[in-house]
């Protein structure tokens, strides 16, 4: 054989290949004789060659039809999705009803080039083989005109990918037909079908010579009188022994809908118990995702449904369909023969009917926990996880969480009061099971959770000490949660942290914890990028907490000035976590200065004369915005305020509108802070520093740090001087880059303030890498303004100016330099703007 016509020396390749066919082509030039038909197929043929350029398709044959081949399954479909509109256009103003037929397959194919000479003769140029190529030929002619049908190969890959078709991809239909036999495949095919509403036909195609519906036996009407006596005679157990083959095509990473477990038993402790323990036992799997009780109750109240609403089949099922679910899973507990059963059916959601089921007997209510591990573990294995993964990651459930099903119950409600942030409930219940087992791990970490919530550290600690004692009764998953948390307890949190959460993100990755943990870490280390890519992740339809997610979003845009995709993402989180415009939401505004619309939001939050600790972290932004105005006799009030009310709150939020409020009054000029002020609040907040075992060492590193950029701003090296020993040992307890960088900040200014600018600036030079503090830009500023250095001046001033979003949206240290950083945009803005006008007053040759 000429080497011309071998296949590739790579061997067999996966792609994706498209098949279609242009239905009744031969009649259209019958109908419209052969000039129009000309013209219509040249039209045809440069909508193919558009598509194919946009889809990345490579075109291997052309007749009636096509046959494409794809890198992967959503480029296929999208040029299927596009052909079928391209056809509808096509055939409008002619008024002709143009579709085709398409079948769309995933499989190895060999594909080699033929000679020069061969081609010249008329072969193709290149030639595709392979099973493959006959499959996705049986999926074309199966369909119906305008059909696109897909193995149970492509589905399930291009229906993960949709989102990446934008708005039309979550306006799709996906449909099954159920399993199919084709002429010459000895077992029957699962298909599907989908498109987009009002084109896509959704109806099973019909049955022919080379394709017809599997059609059990017992369906079929000969057997039918056998099949009523039949299903009269067998009971559940035999139903569960007699249980079909699967027919859902599930992948890693799919999720499922836990309904709510029907309890047949008449024991009211296992409800709320056993359907926790089932949660847990399934989410030990890194192959299978679980749709969260809050996020299925949030999808019920965008149904208009009542929160309460049972999750039965019919209800779980239209839940998973909204939320991208691949199957529904609906677990019971009945008392069988004097023994205790635990059952759950796996469901398809698209056609509500049951694909397999397992079951697990025990003697009394304590087995049960038993029986869930063996019947998840059954599951997990038909749903196709490997059995070696299923024994690496699973442990057994009274190790994992309790064997008491009291405790289990106090647990469960406790989740559920802490997932609808009503924490006070939360820590009575988790405490509550604590008390009944003291080994409950997953109770102790509950009650941490809440006291981190509440911004409580010292609190959190015993419980997360506890929790770490207990290490081994937690989950593979909750284990790393445990570490990740414990890092940021610990020495040097900064350094330490992040990797911990990249790590849990990594393992678990649809984990919520984990990517937005990792993503704030990268925020706060102005690793804008990085904090977006963690961030996008994690606003997935499936998480209830994405509205958390799409804020932080919100945050890295408006830092990155994007003021547009700021105020979508901070709508998107307001949309899904059905609260109005807050604080960050008009902290974009504010950056647009459009500062009417910033005050209407702020002022809607906070009732006039109300200074409870819950709204004390809008004063930050109540406080910038007037101050960004010049309005500086306000700013202060409300500082002023806001330091007198904040002085029984967490120290995250009173050290910093303290310092908000003495960092006002020196911009305003008046009343300016005395060296004795400044000091003072530098002690206290050193003082805190200093208390061993504190969790907030980074955040109290770099107050300090403001208190040492304040006093040289006002020109008090000497005061700067005296602090900065103690606040560099902080700073080195703490080991939070960002502080290293305000420390070198400092240490530039000092050089400044000694008559050595020049120095200064090489030192500042050093840090522009993008992540620089904010403040590392104003310092350089006024380092070149006393070198004399005063067009380089200019430059860091119309920095200052053009990044008022990420002035507004400085994180650091609780928001303690965000008044500072606004007030020095504001000032570069109007400096910025007087420059200009006198360039423009300067006339040629004046």
């Amino acid at each position: 054989m000429n080497d011309a016509h071998r296949p590739n020396a790579d061997g067999p390749q996966l792609r994706t290949l498209l098949l279609t066919d242009l239905c009744d082509s031969t009649t259209l030039v019958e109908r419209l004789g052969d000039g129009p038909a000309a013209s219509l197929f040249r039209e045809h043929d440069r909508l193919v060659l558009q598509l194919q350029q946009r889809w990345r398709g490579r075109l291997i044959d052309r007749s009636d039809g096509l046959l494409l081949l794809f890198e992967r399954p959503i480029d296929g479909l999208g040029f299927a999705l596009d052909y079928a509109r391209g056809l509808r256009e096509l055939g409008a103003p002619r008024k002709l009803t143009l579709q085709a037929r398409a079948g769309l397959h995933v499989g190895e194919v060999l594909t080699w080039r033929n000679s020069d000479e061969a081609v010249q003769v008329g072969a193709k140029p290149v030639e595709v083989e392979g099973l493959a190529k006959p499959m996705a030929g049986r999926l074309m002619a199966t369909a119906r005109p305008g059909q696109i049908l897909l193995s149970a190969i492509a589905e399930p890959l291009a229906h993960r990918a949709a989102r990446e078709l934008g708005e039309r991809g979550q306006q799709l239909l996906w449909k099954s037909h159920g399993r199919w036999r084709f002429k010459g495949v000895p077992e029957p095919q699962e298909i599907y079908e989908v498109g987009e509403p009002g084109i896509a036909p959704l109806r099973a195609p019909p049955n022919g010579p080379k394709a017809w519906r599997d059609i059990p036996l017992w369906r079929r009407p000969a057997a039918l009188a056998a099949e009523v006596a039949l299903l009269a005679v067998i009971g559940t157990g035999v139903w569960f022994a007699t249980r079909p083959q699967p027919a859902i095509a599930f992948n890693q990473r799919d999720w499922v809908v836990v309904g709510d477990l029907r309890n047949l038993t008449g024991q009211a402790v296992l409800d709320d118990s056993l359907e926790q323990a089932f949660r847990i036992s399934l989410e030990q799997s890194r192959y299978v995702n679980v749709l969260s009780d809050l996020k299925a109750r949030d999808t019920l109240d965008r149904m208009q449904r009542k929160v309460d609403t049972v999750l039965d089949r019919a209800v779980a099922s239209e839940i998973a369909l909204r939320d991208g679910a691949r199957a529904v899973i609906l677990p019971t507990v009945a008392e069988v023969g004097g023994r205790v059963r635990v059952s759950a059916e796996v469901i398809d959601p698209h056609t509500q009917t049951t694909v397999y089921a397992e079951s697990a007997d025990g003697v009394g209510a304590a087995s049960a926990l038993t029986s869930i591990d063996e019947v998840t573990t059954a599951l997990r294995g038909k749903l196709g996880e490997a059995l070696k993964s299923i024994d690496k990651d699973s442990e057994p459930l009274p190790k994992v969480a309790t064997g008491n099903l009291d405790a289990l119950r106090a647990y469960a409600l406790g989740s559920k009061a802490y997932a609808h942030r009503e924490f006070d409930e939360a820590l009575q219940y988790f405490q509550r099971a604590v008390q009944i087992d003291q080994k409950f791990a997953l109770a102790h970490m509950g009650i941490m959770r809440v006291y981190v919530s509440n911004a409580d550290t010292d609190s959190a600690r015993p419980y997360l000490e506890r929790a770490q004692e207990l290490r081994d009764h937690l989950t593979p998953r909750e284990a790393l949660y445990l570490d990740a948390w414990a890092a940021e307890f610990g020495p040097q949190p900064s350094l330490h942290a992040p990797g911990k959460w990249k790590l849990l993100a990594g393992v678990y990755p649809d984990y919520f914890a984990g990517r937005y943990q990792y993503a704030w870490s990268e925020f706060l280390a102005n690793r804008f990028d990085s904090a977006l890519a963690a961030t996008t992740a994690a606003t997935a339809p499936q998480e209830p907490l994405r509205n958390v997610a799409f804020e932080l979003a919100g945050r890295i845009h408006l830092s990155k000035e994007r003021y547009a995709k700021a105020l979508d993402s901070f709508k998107q989180a307001e949309l899904s976590g059905h609260y109005p415009p807050n604080r960050r939401h008009a902290s974009a505004l504010a950056a647009m200065r459009r500062f009417d619309e910033a005050n209407r939001i702020l002022d809607s939050l906070t009732e006039k004369g109300r200074s409870v600790s819950g709204h004390l972290p809008d004063q930050f932004e109540r406080i910038a915005v007037p101050l960004d105005q010049g309005q500086y006799a306000k700013a202060a009030e409300i500082a002023r305020e806001a330091a007198r009310t904040s002085r029984g709150a967490s120290i995250l939020v009173r050290h910093p509108l303290r310092f908000t409020e003495l960092l006002v009054r020196s911009v305003s000029g008046k009343d300016q802070p005395s060296s004795a002020e400044i000091e003072l609040f530098a002690d206290a907040v050193l003082a805190d520093a200093g208390k061993p075992n504190s969790a907030d060492h980074d955040d109290l590193a770099l107050n300090a740090l403001a208190a040492v950029r304040l006093a040289q701003r006002q020109g008090d090296r000497a005061l700067a001087e005296r602090l900065l020993p103690r606040v560099i040992k902080a700073v080195n307890s703490s080991g939070s880059g960002l502080s290293r960088k305000l420390l070198q900040v400092a240490r530039a200014e000092q050089l400044r303030l000694a008559g050595k600018p020049e120095e200064a600036i090489r030192e500042l030079r050093g840090l522009s890498d993008g992540s620089e503090p904010f403040q590392a830009h104003v310092a350089l500023r006024d380092a070149l303004l006393a070198a004399g250095r005063k067009d380089e001046a200019a430059t860091e001033t119309r920095w200052i100016a053009a990044h008022r979003g990420r002035a507004y949206a400085d994180p650091a240290g609780g928001q303690v330099y965000l008044a500072m950083n606004v007030a020095d945009a504001s000032a570069a803005q109007r400096d910025t703007a007087k420059a200009a006008v006198a360039v423009a007053a300067v006339k040629p040759g004046g």
